[in-house]
């Protein structure tokens, strides 16, 4: 039940921020008010399950650790929190100037995130249930091993998910079929991966610390499949295909348009027009 759980609620999750952002944005407003109330009951409520030892605190503390990621990647997408610099990158940056330029154009989106994670730590400050802050962790940080990925080169780029307003960020992405970072970046995830399962297989544990550490482990496996996505020729965005359909064009309905001055050769025009005309004493029989 774990396993399904976090597979559904990434699928679903990834899909619903995407279908959002989509919309027109005059819908943003509606959109961040909703996501921002369901943020304050999801911190909330991980203070409420700090001290809870249960399958019931695991639960909740992973979905909120969920809901409060979702809210922060939401506020970039919708261009409320993205950076100080929101231009593409200048041509011929290379180097160290290039990354530093990258840094700017996420710069504020870096330091929500830092936020959410010490407002996840103070909540759950003291208490035994970490199911929520160890999750938020491991997004943030396999979200940042694939921004760096993105940013040294990789096959797939998915830049068709970036919202017009974002557009500019393309500028920073390279497209290659791998750079050095990737192996290393699978390495050590797949054996952090391992560890967490490892957990989650001890015999010895209780309930509530086997679906805690199976909430990780499938989350890490699903980040590493995240990252495989990059390079592997597969269509990934097929996944997502049903939340994309929010950024298709409303279908143009056309009408026809009449002219309101006639032909000159039209039959039956009522009144004389500019045209080429014929005098009939010109005429000759």
């Amino acid at each position: 039940m774990p396993i399904l759980y976090v597979v559904f609620l990434w699928w679903f999750s990834t899909g619903a921020i995407i279908y959002l952002d989509g919309l027109p944005r005059r819908t943003y407003r509606w959109s961040m008010l909703g996501a921002s109330v369901l943020a304050g009951i999801a911190l909330y409520t991980l203070a409420l399950t700090a001290q809870q030892q249960t399958l019931y605190g695991a639960y909740v503390a992973f979905t909120g650790a969920i809901i409060l990621w979702g809210w922060v990647e939401m506020s970039f997408l919708m261009g409320v929190i993205t950076g100080s610099r929101r231009s593409r990158c200048p041509e011929g940056a290379r180097g160290w100037g290039r990354f530093l330029y990258a840094v700017q154009a996420i710069l504020y989106h870096e330091f929500a995130l830092i936020i959410a994670a010490l407002a996840i730590a103070l909540v759950t400050w003291g208490g035994v249930n970490k199911v929520g802050l160890y999750t938020f962790l491991i997004l943030w940080v396999m979200r940042t091993s694939t921004k760096l990925n993105v940013f040294l080169g990789v096959r797939n780029l998915n830049e068709e998910w970036l919202p017009e307003h974002l557009r500019y960020l393309e500028s920073y992405f390279r497209k290659k079929p791998m750079n050095l970072l990737f192996p290393i970046s699978v390495t050590a995830s797949t054996i952090v991966a391992v560890w967490i399962v490892q957990m989650a297989m001890d015999p010895m544990a209780a309930t509530h610390q086997v679906a805690g550490a199976t909430f990780l482990a499938v989350l890490m496996v699903l980040a590493i499949l995240e990252h495989w996505f990059l390079v592997l020729p597969l269509p990934s965005q097929a996944l997502w295909n049903w939340a994309l359909r929010s950024r298709q064009p409303e279908e143009a309905h056309f009408r026809p348009i009449y002219p309101t001055t006639k032909a000159a050769n039209d039959p039956d025009k009522r009144s004389p027009t500019p045209g080429l005309t014929v005098s009939s004493s010109r005429l000759r029989y």
